[in-house]
């Protein structure tokens, strides 16, 4: 109850505004205005940010940055815009903006992966491309490109970054999974960021921005992996822990 009544993080907030965000906005008798209200103001104002507004904490350093806060955070302002119409320019612009902050320092682009985490000042970055970060990452642009209208100047560069960072089906194992590591093959097959990237695969298919020939067969076969993971009683094998960000590989 206390992380409901006072979120200290975006882990607490993020992903349930958003959800309970797109619940209203399909049935607005659901009774959540004030829930949505108490989480989004914490994402707005009570979480720490740098300077030019991307979501930041203070551990392990001092102004790290967290890929999972681009999921955690970016969502929620996008789908503020359609859930509060007058306010939509502001916050579609601004979701767009600090996604694209995100991308900016935490997309390696010699790997097509995201960095799960940044140092502000640091001359030498941590680069571990851990693979549900990433998956964080995949469906943010995914949420972004579904909220954002299709005017919207920023579009055809997250349509392109999506395009750019989709292209992780290269690092699929022959099983259907990807590693814990995405490019570390000495890394086990984890399931949650796979059971990700499959949906997002697929869902940009569906949309028509990434084409079903070349990318459908990817998503069938982790299909295909992922349900070979779920036991009789629904539970749901291989998937890491939540991890903090880490310096080296182990």
């Amino acid at each position: 109850m206390e992380q409901i009544l006072h979120p200290k993080a975006l882990d607490d907030a993020g992903a349930m505004c958003c959800a309970m965000m797109k619940a209203r906005i399909a049935d607005t008798s659901l009774p959540l205005s004030d829930l949505i209200e108490n989480y989004f103001a914490f994402i707005e104002h009570g979480q720490y940010r740098l300077p030019d507004g991307t979501f930041a904490r203070h551990r392990p350093q001092h102004n790290t940055i967290w890929l999972d806060d681009m999921f955690m955070g970016v969502p929620s302002l996008a789908y503020r815009g359609i859930y509060k119409k007058e306010e939509s320019t502001r916050y579609f612009n601004e979701a767009a903006k600090v996604s694209r902050q995100f991308i900016d320092r935490m997309f390696v682009p010699e790997k097509g992966l995201y960095r799960h985490g940044y140092v502000e000042g640091l001359a030498q970055q941590p680069t571990f491309h851990w693979a549900r970060a990433n998956g964080w990452a995949i469906l943010t642009n995914c949420e972004l490109l579904d909220a954002l209208p299709e005017d919207h100047p920023d579009r055809p560069f997250l349509l392109e970054q999506l395009r750019r960072h989709i292209k992780l089906a290269a690092y699929q194992s022959s099983e259907g999974f990807w590693h814990q590591l995405v490019d570390r093959s000495d890394s086990y097959l984890e399931t949650s960021a796979t059971a990700i990237y499959v949906y997002c695969i697929a869902h940009a298919i569906n949309k028509g921005w990434i084409e079903g020939i070349t990318y459908g067969p990817v998503a069938q076969l982790g299909w295909h992996a992922v349900s070979t993971q779920i036991k009789e009683g629904g539970q749901v094998d291989g998937t890491c822990v939540g991890t903090g960000m880490g310096f080296d590989p182990a």
